[in-house]
């Protein structure tokens, strides 16, 4: 079994990215999405997106990172893809999934999973770009309105040349409602002779167990799993035991750490504020953290909140 990390767009950047794989045996990561759309992009934006670039295209702690391309031309998609892989991407992957209004109404993401024969020339086009030695993947959803494309979908995009392919087990119109349909997902395994990775409403490890069954993909990829339960992947490989909410609180800590020397610590209240709310999903206590800085706009004032609920826990 391999374990990815989703791409998860404005929130797992390179800096959470650092800090799960710290914990957790990821065997991959995937960037959050670089936006193509009739250019090829200077490196800047590829290093901004994935600083991991400069040290092998691996996180610190020796993690895989896979570049993800967002966009509906084949030639700027391919192009692009060259000028990563020529910048040390160790892969590319394609996003038609994502279900955001933003990407969608411009014909991004899961909105291309009306349109097989543009899906079959995207990867066509990236696969004849990239070194034949570097993976070309792809994550879809089952379907735009309703789960009916998912096996015309998956065919052209492995006629098209990709190496592996992830499946939200959902339509772009379910969002992220559950359930997920898991079982849709063995029809995709057992039509295709590449790996299929399932992802989708797993938040622990019996749900890990159960999609891998019901799917028959050996691959887990986690996306909002991983940031409610942060040990989560540790907990499926490893048989881990769930982190304890003090564990919790050192690891926000250091995230918060992580935020301020970073170059994105101007984000860090509205970051750290959306991590609690995924966390609400499995700790309780997280609820009294988020009200107690929900109002909160400095930084400094919402690491001594944190610093106040370490100090209490460790007293316990």
């Amino acid at each position: 079994m391999r374990l990815i990390l989703a791409p998860m767009e404005g929130v797992l950047d390179h800096l959470m990215r650092d800090l799960l794989t710290r914990i957790n045996p990821f065997d991959l990561c995937v960037t959050e999405f670089v936006r193509v759309v009739d250019m090829r992009l200077p490196p800047r934006v590829f290093h901004r997106l994935c600083p991991e670039l400069r040290q092998g295209c691996k996180t610190p702690a020796g993690t895989p990172v896979r570049i993800q391309l967002l966009g509906q031309e084949p030639d700027w998609l391919a192009e692009n893809a060259d000028q990563a892989c020529l910048l040390g991407a160790e892969g590319i992957d394609l996003n038609f999934g994502c279900p955001a209004k933003t990407v969608n109404k411009s014909r991004g993401g899961a909105a291309l999973l009306a349109d097989s024969e543009l899906l079959y020339k995207i990867a066509k086009a990236v696969r004849a770009a990239v070194p034949a030695h570097l993976p070309v993947s792809a994550k879809i959803r089952l379907g735009l309105e309703d789960r009916d494309s998912y096996l015309e979908n998956s065919q052209a995009l492995v006629e098209g040349g990709i190496n592996e392919l992830a499946v939200h087990a959902r339509s772009k119109q379910d969002g992220y409602r559950p359930p997920a349909y898991w079982p849709l997902v063995a029809d995709i395994r057992a039509a295709l002779s590449i790996p299929v990775v399932i992802n989708g409403e797993i938040w622990n490890t019996e749900q890990a167990i159960e999609a891998q069954a019901q799917s028959q993909c050996a691959d887990v990829m986690l996306g909002r799993g991983a940031l409610a339960l942060p040990n989560l992947a540790a907990t499926i490989k490893d048989d881990a035991a769930p982190m304890t909410w003090p564990q919790v609180i050192a690891l926000l800590l250091d995230y918060s750490a992580l935020e301020v020397e970073g170059d994105k610590g101007v984000y860090y209240p509205n970051r750290i504020k959306q991590w609690l709310r995924y966390l609400k999903l499995q700790y309780p206590q997280a609820q009294a953290l988020f009200d107690s800085v929900r109002t909160l706009k400095h930084t400094d004032d919402i690491r001594q909140v944190l610093a106040s609920q370490a100090a209490v826990s460790d007293q316990r």
